[in-house]
């Protein structure tokens, strides 16, 4: 069974909740700037934080809340057998 090979780029992004030892992990299709741009703009306005996933559902973290925001690409998923 071959898999579907897509062109585009996922961000891992990490957020630290306040008050929490449990941290959110949402893969999004937004870049890593789009979603920096988000935080820095929940943050400046305290106002919520919303991301969607690669799933399109919704996060929506209140700006007061979030500790920590980490961005990276999202590792690309194998499928198949291989030798390393």
């Amino acid at each position: 069974m071959a898999t579907k090979k897509t062109d585009s780029q996922h961000t891992d992004v990490r957020i630290g909740i306040s008050d929490s030892n449990h941290e959110l992990r949402i893969e999004t299709q937004l870049s890593s700037e789009q979603v920096l741009a988000l935080v820095q703009d929940a943050l400046k306005n305290e106002t919520p934080l919303v991301i969607a996933d690669v799933k399109n559902q919704k996060t929506i973290i209140p700006a007061k809340k979030i500790a920590f925001v980490e961005l990276g690409e999202a590792p690309e998923r194998r499928v198949g057998f291989t030798t390393l």
